[in-house]
């Protein structure tokens, strides 16, 4: 058995809407069987998903909500209609290979909603206003009268909170079946929240938890042993109880003895007192027990080197996952049937918030690795939520469910695993293989930009500067994909289809234009200048990207690219646009003493054959480039463009000329621009876009 899917009603930034059908329809989570990696953006909603199955599960805890736990996304009318109130279910369903008349199935008999292989079955708990209160509660949201829905809120909060109640009904909700307490007990939901105090927690065996997992692990060496008998095993553990006891009579014995005389002085203040009556006096006498001793015991860490220093002395890191391995010690403890008969648990559920709090990326991952391969030995199911790029990193696809809010506030749930059909499974096995934790933070942000290279990567931040905007403030993420791999990516991306991430995606390409010289030839990477009559095929564009996403092809995704007939690549745009300044010619960039030439020339008004001149003829990619030109039907000026724009694009070493470009056009620009510097057209439109 496993949690298959949670829907929420009202709870926090949970909104419920009204379908096609006008029934209220709640927000639905589907799960899958193990392990959950919940991911997104700040206030997405991921801590309110754990405690929402917290409110369900945590039998144990308190089911009292205070008035901003509703959901406030409501009018003034629909506050005067009825009151407010929380609903939230939990399905369960069959997992895989679930043996018949399992505990599972003997837990959940009295939920069940389908009886039918794969069964379901669900646990709703609603905190709602007894229907008796409702027509207090409509007379006095009438008599408010005003404008301000605050007003209507606080007297909920003042004058009907008090009122509500809470329920967890078994099966379908509509039959208000309450819940029996014996099979609800029989749910182990441990939650770490990300603030924990893991000092208050641990460390001393005067702790509950650290108690109850030494009482069960103490003497596991016969408990474990399947060769033993069970009367056997509780034989051999009653005899060392015994020797213990006996062993403690002896140290009691010692006490006395060194008490002895010390003992009569101190004790004469009693009959001094008058404490002593009836020929009766107080004296010592004691015996100890193991568990008692328990208490005694304090966790250490103890190095390679002998030396021991207590475990308070840790870092944070380190002591959230010493907790968290005893609290599975304890999970481990509780659903042990020979330990704690009918008692025991048979669903162990862990939920853990923000797993990364004190912990290195190397630690994250580790960890991770060990819930991801051992969760089914210790616990039935995981949730996690996190905002870390190193632990998404680290997951399967299928295990990750994507939060993404609108600027409307309303919720796109994305299965990513879930995100790419039965034929895709290569773009898939692309995208898993190559999410790493550079790429992952396209799935946190709330806008992304795909980009084929580092050089438009490390400038997109600097020519949103230029345009007056912000990338970081509009949390985009701009994600170097190595080349034209943009269809893999796109997949999670792609809003027409179900289970992805609704979200904008701006994909900066190049237009590669190409031609083909004859039949026989194979497309060959050209110039847009070099459009010929004797060619088989000319191409402005190689690229499929550009035409398949450009404006009003896609409801959330778009290509930007240059102009066709006129671009090439990213480097040869920033050359073609900004002639009017050498300020992109860095200090590493080969031919830079020419270029600054042809550029001044040019702003100088030279010919084109001038320009020509100081133009290198060394190589074959010169002299092809100088006669393509030449030969050329465009005008004189886009030529002498053109010219530059193909020297200084070969004449690039891109990693190393990225970094230097993008400090010198940042250092520019926070000295205001004085040297006049444009962003490339289709960047702009792209920025302007997000």
């Amino acid at each position: 058995m496993y949690i298959s899917e949670i829907e929420i009603f009202d709870f926090r930034n949970f909104q419920s809407i009204i379908d096609e059908n006008d029934k209220f329809k709640g927000c639905t989570i589907r799960f899958v069987d193990g392990f959950n990696v919940i991911i997104g953006h700040n206030n997405s909603g991921k801590s309110n998903l754990i405690k929402a199955l917290d409110l369900v599960l945590n039998f144990g805890g308190s089911k009292k909500l205070e008035i901003d736990d509703f959901n406030k996304n409501k009018t003034i009318a629909d506050l005067i209609k009825e009151p407010p109130r929380v609903k939230i279910t939990v399905t369960f369903s069959e997992s895989k290979n679930e043996e018949e008349f399992s505990d599972d199935l003997v837990t959940a008999s009295t939920w069940l909603t389908k009886l039918d292989s794969p069964y379901s079955a669900k646990l709703t708990y609603i905190f709602y206003l007894p229907q008796r209160e409702h027509e207090e509660y409509k007379n006095e949201m009438q008599l408010i009268k005003s404008d301000d829905i605050e007003n209507y809120w606080l007297a909920i909060k003042h004058q009907f909170l008090r009122k509500y109640t809470s329920k967890i009904y078994s099966g379908n909700p509509e039959y208000k079946n309450v819940v029996d307490s014996e099979t609800s007990k029989k749910i182990d939901f441990q939650f770490i929240d990300a603030i924990r105090d893991v000092n208050r927690d641990l460390f001393t065996g005067k702790n509950t938890l650290l108690r109850e997992v030494i009482d069960f692990f103490i003497d596991y060496d016969i408990k474990s042993n399947s060769d033993i008998e069970k009367k056997e095993q509780q034989k051999q553990i009653a005899q060392k109880r015994k020797e213990f006891s006996e062993e403690t009579k002896k140290l009691i014995q010692q006490l006395q003895l060194r008490m002895e005389s010390g003992k009569k002085e101190m004790l004469s203040y009693a009959s001094d007192t008058g404490a002593t009556f009836e020929k009766s006096e107080p004296d010592f006498e004691g015996h100890i027990l193991d568990t008692e001793l328990y208490s005694a015991l304090k966790l250490i860490v103890k190095h390679e080197t002998g030396i021991t220093i207590p475990a308070t002395h840790n870092g944070l890191g380190y002591n959230n996952l010493i907790y968290i391995s005893l609290l599975l010690a304890k999970m481990q403890k509780d659903a042990s049937g020979d330990y704690l008969g009918s008692n025991s648990k048979t669903f162990p559920i862990l939920a853990i918030e923000e797993p990364e709090a004190h912990l290195h990326p190397a630690m994250q991952y580790k960890f991770l690795k060990f819930l991801y391969e051992n969760n089914k030995e210790k616990v039935k199911q995981i949730f996690i939520t996190t905002h870390s790029p190193n632990i998404t990193a680290a997951v399967n696809l299928d295990n990750i469910i994507c939060f993404n809010r609108d600027d409307k506030g309303l919720l796109n749930v994305a299965y990513l695993g879930k995100a790419f059909s039965k034929e895709e499974e290569e773009s898939k096995a692309y995208v898993q293989r190559f999410l790493d934790t550079t790429k992952s933070d396209m799935l946190f942000s709330k806008k992304v930009v795909l980009v084929e290279g580092i050089t438009e990567q490390l400038l997109m931040p600097v020519f949103a500067n230029y345009e007056d905007k912000s990338i970081e403030d509009e949390h985009i993420s701009v994600i170097n994909i190595g080349g034209r791999y943009f269809k893999h990516f796109l997949k999670l991306f792609d809003s027409e289809k179900p289970n992805t991430i609704n979200k904008k995606v701006a994909c900066i390409t190049d237009l590669d234009p190409v031609f083909t010289v004859d039949d026989d030839a194979k497309n060959e990477k050209c110039y847009p200048f070099e459009k010929r009559d004797d060619l088989v095929e000319f191409k402005e564009c190689s690229n499929s990207l550009v035409d398949d996403y450009a404006e009003a092809k896609h409801a959330n995704i778009r290509s930007f690219s240059q102009q066709k007939g006129i671009g090439k690549t990213f480097e040869y745009a920033i050359a073609f646009e900004n002639l009017q300044t050498d300020i992109f010619i860095g200090k590493t960039i080969a031919n830079k003493d020419e270029l600054k030439n042809l550029i001044k020339a040019y702003n100088d008004g030279k010919t084109l054959d001038e320009l020509l001149a100081i133009y290198s003829s060394n190589g074959s990619e010169n002299k092809r480039i100088k006669k393509a030109i030449s030969e050329s039907g465009l005008s004189m000026e886009e030529k002498k463009k053109h010219l530059i724009a193909s020297r200084y694009l070969n004449s690039l070493s891109k990693g190393e000329n990225a970094y230097e470009l993008a400090q010198i056009l940042q250092t520019n620009y926070e000295k205001g621009n004085p040297v006049n510097f444009e962003t490339p057209i289709y960047i702009k439109q792209a920025i302007d876009w997000l």
